[in-house]
């Protein structure tokens, strides 16, 4: 072990060493070996700031490296039977089973989310495997009827190829499996880049997949390469070798990723920005509303894409509604999120503090009124805030912004619901949206073609926590992409049209005639 390693609290290292986790570790993987010859990145928790570890990034000959083996992973994948790249699949789902507590534990180190939602990433992970090994005999293409006679039509799917996979801190693993573990039982192989603030995270789930793969001789189909965005991030938006990049992360990077892939005639999925809303109209379920926004606020401490940001709430009930969240903000307990009794927990890193803290002072400047919260935390640590609700107008140029933090705009309006989807609708994201209402006619407009533009849009139940079957994304400067379950999967496919004649004619669609003497 390294000298440094001893600097790592007892605590920490335990969570470290019980996924075999030295102190220093390399940051690239091509499946049957580690190696990495770039600067050294220090990691930090965000849960006091100390260091629990060193990776070693990535250079362009690493990245080479990486692409290669990986491009050749792919050639021999994409001709296993797709049921049998299922049953491994199935396997890497199992070992991520084993490893719950254990993974669980270094994704809330990591990270800083509470333990229970560090365990419910990982077994996020495990469902999207079981729903990917069920997919595997799914992969279906359709049969048409020909206008031609002695003529049969179908289509079917191919493998795509390389997909590359850009992840964001906040869920360090979870979305990594919706797209790997999908394309995975497709034929594709993914090389993975994660958040440099999450490398352990990658560094331990990556382990895992490749036991797994090379039990089966199939190292390579899953790769991981940790660096930097200027030079890995940027080598894997240009390459050709790579059709598909799925990238997680802020709206400015989604303009950045989707402008470069397009350039070369590639494919994206892009999972951006939120600034998602809960319609809370005279006819809802209060105590039911807000139970929801709390989690939906104040759950990863904000920092989920489809976190509660805007509250828009009918003025015949905004009192009694403010008075139950100032209430429940106040049960909130905030600290470290490795004990069991915690709610809230740290911000990824001080820079999140100050662009909190930041959009606090803005909110009030443009007329907002401060319900509760709305200062860091330093006695706790240097990455804590308290939970902030703050009463504003949606004409306020703020609540059109994403602050990644646990800031919640509380919006009245007058008048029917259509005034509220209205609200919903007015800012430039679209990701997730819900109503609360015992009004049948509602919660029908509300979902109607003229309702929420969000991808998600749901009725009495909150913005956050989406189940793994229903295909996640967004619209707007969200991107517009959909990962995880439905039909999510064609998008790693490559859809091919095929006609047979079995006849001794050769007809022409459309009735056109070509006669040649």
């Amino acid at each position: 072990m390294s000298p440094a390693a001893q600097t790592v609290k007892p605590p920490y290292r335990e969570i470290l060493d019980a996924l075999g986790l030295p102190f220093e570790h390399a940051g690239c993987s091509d499946g049957k070996s580690w190696f990495g010859s770039g600067e050294w990145l220090e990691v930090r928790t965000p849960i006091d700031g100390s260091v629990i570890g060193r990776v070693r990034q990535a250079t362009v000959a690493d990245y080479e490296r990486v692409i290669k083996a990986t491009h050749e992973a792919y050639l021999r994948w994409s001709q296993v039977p797709a049921p049998k790249r299922g049953e491994i699949v199935r396997q890497i789902g199992e070992e991520l089973r084993t490893h719950k507590e254990a993974l669980g534990k270094l994704v809330t180190l990591e990270m800083g989310k509470i333990v229970q939602e560090g365990y419910g990433e990982v077994q996020e992970m495990v469902d999207i495997a079981d729903f990917s090994v069920g997919l595997s005999r799914q992969l279906y293409g359709l049969t048409m009827h020909s206008e031609r006679p002695g003529h049969r039509m179908y289509e079917q799917w191919h493998p795509l190829g390389v997909v590359g996979v850009i992840t964001a801190f906040n869920f360090p693993t979870a979305v990594w499996s919706w797209n790997t573990l999908l394309a995975a039982v497709c034929g594709d192989a993914c090389v993975w880049k994660p958040s440099s603030k999450t490398p352990l995270t990658a560094i331990a789930t990556q382990q895992i997949a490749n036991r797994v793969l090379a039990k089966h001789g199939f190292e390579g189909v899953m790769t991981l390469v940790i660096g930097p965005g200027r030079t890995v991030g940027q080598r894997m938006l240009d390459d050709k070798r790579i059709p598909l990049i799925s990238a997680t992360g802020s709206t400015d990077m989604g303009f950045k990723v989707y402008e470069a892939v397009a350039k070369r005639m590639g494919r994206t999925i892009l999972e951006l920005g939120g600034n998602n809303a809960i319609v809370v109209t005279k006819n809802a379920d209060l105590d039911l509303a807000t139970r929801a926004i709390l989690f939906g606020a104040v759950g990863t401490a904000g920092q989920r894409c489809t976190s509660t940001r805007r509250v828009i709430v009918h003025q015949a009930v905004a009192d009694d509604l403010t008075k139950r969240l100032v209430k429940g903000y106040g049960q909130v307990k905030i600290g470290s999120p490795l004990e069991s009794s915690t709610l809230m927990g740290p911000l990824i890193d001080t820079t999140a503090v100050t662009d909190m803290m930041e959009a606090v002072a803005i909110a009030q400047k443009q007329g907002g009124k401060l319900l509760y919260g709305g200062k860091a935390r330093s006695d706790l640590g240097p990455n804590y805030v308290e939970p902030t609700l703050i009463q504003i107008s949606e004409t306020a140029e703020i609540t059109h912004q994403e602050t990644f933090a646990p800031i919640l705009y509380v919006i009245p309006y007058e008048g029917e619901v259509q005034e509220a989807i209205r609200i919903n609708n007015a800012v430039p994201q679209g990701l997730s949206s819900a109503i609360f209402t015992t009004d049948l006619g509602e919660a029908e407009a509300f979902l109607s073609t003229r309702g929420s533009d969000c991808g998600i849009a749901n009725v009495n139940i909150g913005t956050s926590g989406a189940e793994i079957g229903g295909a996640f994304g967004g619209e707007k400067e969200t991107g517009g992409g959909r990962e995880s379950g439905s039909d999510s999967w064609k998008q790693y496919m490559r859809r091919q049209t095929c006609t047979i004649n079995y006849s001794k004619e050769l007809p022409l669609a459309q009735g056109i005639r070509f006669d040649v003497q």
